[in-house]
Parts: structure tokens; sequence; C-alpha cells
């Protein structure tokens, strides 16, 4: 079997700014894009307003988080969930695998 790629899920929030229909996820891709780091992006649907990443749990976010604070000035990030194999970031319920059977 192979070895499954592990990712760390934030979730982004905001004070008024709004995050969702403004293009924040493809900034995000693009961001990761054209500085060689693996993210994933999503809206949540378990949530209002709000916008998730994940990246592979060993990376750091600090560069961007420093983007995004420079786009999104009222922005919160916040670590939801850690060392997740193939992860669904719009609904993070699905990501308990004692909820499913085969």
């Amino acid at each position: 079997m192979k070895d499954l790629i592990s990712w760390n899920i934030y979730e982004i929030t905001t004070v008024s700014t709004p995050i969702n229909g403004v293009m924040l996820r493809g900034r995000i891709r693009k961001f990761g894009l054209e500085n060689g780091q693996n993210i994933l992006t999503e809206n949540t649907q378990d949530i209002e307003y709000s916008v998730r990443f994940a990246v592979i749990s060993h990376d750091p976010i600090h560069a961007i988080s420093e983007y995004l604070i420079s786009i999104i000035p009222d922005i919160s990030i916040k670590l939801v969930q850690k060392n997740i194999m193939n992860p669904v970031l719009s609904k993070l319920k699905v990501n308990k695998e004692e909820r499913y059977t085969l």
C-alpha cells in the first residue's frame, strides 16, 4: 500500500470582509502555484461565510498567513484538523472515518 499524504486543515473567517464570491479560493491556489506549495482550498458548507484550506502536515503556513493578512485585514486563521488523509474541506464531519463502512 502507498503512503498517504497527511494534511492540516485551516479555517478562514473574518469580522466583516466578504470572503465568499470574491475569488479568494483562486487567489490562494495561485499563491500556492507561484510559491511551490501544495494547497487545497474550498468554501465551507457546514458553517456560513468561511473558507478552508489545507496544506501538507509538515508544511508551514507562515507565508500563506502573511499573504492572507495583507489582502484581508480582519482575517482569522484557525487550525481545525491535523494529520487528515484525503481531506474533505467543505464539511469537516466527512473526515471522521468511523462514520462510514465499505
